[in-house]
């Protein structure tokens, strides 16, 4: 081999082991009620979804189907049926998971009525997940945390490293964060699915040790395939050993 033969060897990658999400246990951000919003379209895919996550190691579900008074006008008495029969299934189809539910809520006049009248779907210790639009900022957005906070609710602002126009403003993720606003990261923001500028805002979060919790916000058997991906992040992984992670507290015994 000649000299120069020594700079054409490729080098070897090593070989990430894929994250067992039994180390995150709680999946506390997903889609899974079918024929609901733009998640699971039938029983069936709730089962072929619940399963594959199960498969990674994830052994409990809270699933939040969208409530967004434009588009998915959802409330208890359209969801809880779902969620009902959902869990029937599960257990007919001996799947050894925990399976709740509660929402996601997209911050809008109806939002604010509902955390008025002190109705909203909550997990945990009253936690509420919630989002904003992807155009712009809310100008309701600091009401709406203080009326939550007032009643004894505990935010979680879902996929914050998604809204744009927080990328080239940090300082806006760190009063989210002083203000005791839980940040949720999308696990398969870290691959790049939704492009390079929300994995890096998504791999600065993490560094910076502001997330609380993280979901898969599955809808589809695509996103199953991009948290498969995502399972070998060295972020992800940074994540999941820092301890800051909040979703174990979410099993019953820890509440």
């Amino acid at each position: 081999m000649g000299f120069l033969g020594l700079f054409s060897k490729k080098t070897v990658e090593p070989e990430i082991e894929p994250i067992d999400f039994s180390l995150v246990g709680v999946d506390m951000h997903s889609h899974l009620l079918f024929g609901i919003d733009d998640g699971a379209e039938t029983i069936e895919d709730s089962l072929i979804l619940i399963g594959q996550l199960k498969e990674m190691g994830f052994s409990k579900f809270i699933t939040t189907p969208h409530i967004y008074r434009d588009l998915y006008f959802n409330s208890p008495e359209t969801i809880l049926p779902k969620y009902e029969a959902v869990k029937k299934a599960i257990a007919e189809n001996n799947l050894d998971v925990e399976f709740q539910v509660a929402a996601e809520y997209f911050l809008d006049e109806h939002f604010e009525d509902l955390i008025e009248k002190e109705l909203l779907l909550t997990f945990g210790r009253k936690n509420v997940l919630f989002e904003l639009s992807f155009d712009s900022e809310p100008p309701s957005v600091q009401r709406a945390i203080f009326n939550m906070q007032l009643r004894g609710y505990r935010p979680i602002l879902a996929h914050p490293e998604r809204y744009p126009y927080y990328h080239k403003n940090f300082k806006k993720y760190e009063n989210f964060f002083d203000q005791d606003i839980a940040l949720q990261l999308n696990i398969n923001s870290i691959t790049g699915h939704y492009g390079p500028e929300i994995k890096r805002v998504s791999e600065k979060l993490i560094d910076a040790g502001m997330i609380s919790y993280i979901g898969t916000d599955c809808h589809h058997v695509g996103h199953i395939n991009l948290t498969q991906q995502a399972r070998k992040s060295s972020h992800l992984r940074k994540l999941i050993e820092s301890g800051k992670l909040k979703n174990k507290q979410l099993f019953p015994a820890a509440q």
